[in-house]
């Protein structure tokens, strides 16, 4: 009796080189669907949201900067050194603003500004720089507006940027247009705003940002 024994099939072998291959493919692939590091020092999505309650929480700091001033009469400039308390800020202002070197203090609700010509005081930080400079700062809400957040205590309209920063700020009567930001401590932060109300136009540099962040 006869028996006859059918050839096994032989199992597909796979070549080593095709299978690096695939395997390199498929690891491209997945990086690919991996979103790329962010480069240092630039803003992403996201980043604003998540710092946003510490930006709120931060109340003491020191900045030094400038500011220009701008009227369809004159321009102007001057060096600003500013230091935030929760209770006292100090602003000093020197340049030619035509005051020399001026130095304005708020404590508890009293206000005084010191020249070369003598102390003043008067119910509002802005009362005190017109009557004594000439010209005034917001500084009611300046202290919101340089964190990239508004005043509290009066209407505002906010638009974000595409990244979810704010982009434009309208309170007050002044408009606000954040043109730049520098990242310092681990947070975000305006280096650059300028901001309008009627025919006047401030831009605020913000050369060094000094902030006190509670981990």
């Amino acid at each position: 009796m006869t028996h006859t024994t059918e050839p096994e099939t032989a199992m597909p072998r796979r070549h080593p080189l095709r299978l690096t291959a695939t395997l390199l493919l498929m690891a491209l692939a997945a990086g690919c669907a991996r979103q790329a590091p962010l480069p240092m020092g630039e803003r992403g999505p996201g980043q604003w949201q998540a710092q946003q309650a510490r930006i709120e929480a931060l109340d003491t700091w020191q900045l030094a900067g400038k500011a220009g001033l701008r009227t369809p009469e004159d321009s102007t400039s001057a060096n600003l050194d500013w230091s935030q308390h929760p209770h006292y800020y100090r602003l000093l202002i020197s340049g030619p603003f035509g005051s020399g070197r001026s130095t304005l203090e708020g404590r508890e609700g009293r206000f005084s500004l010191t020249t070369s010509e003598g102390r003043f005081e008067a119910a509002t930080p802005e009362a005190l720089m017109e009557q004594q400079l000439g010209w005034s700062l917001p500084l009611g809400a300046l202290s919101d507006w340089i964190r990239g957040l508004p005043g509290d205590g009066s209407e505002h309209r906010l638009e974000e940027d595409e990244l979810g920063f704010p982009a434009r700020l309208e309170q007050d009567g002044w408009e606000v247009d954040y043109r730049d930001w520098t990242r310092t401590d681990g947070l975000w932060l305006p280096r650059r705003l300028v901001m309008s109300y009627g025919e006047l136009r401030v831009t605020l540099v913000v050369n060094e940002w000094r902030p006190v962040v509670d981990e």
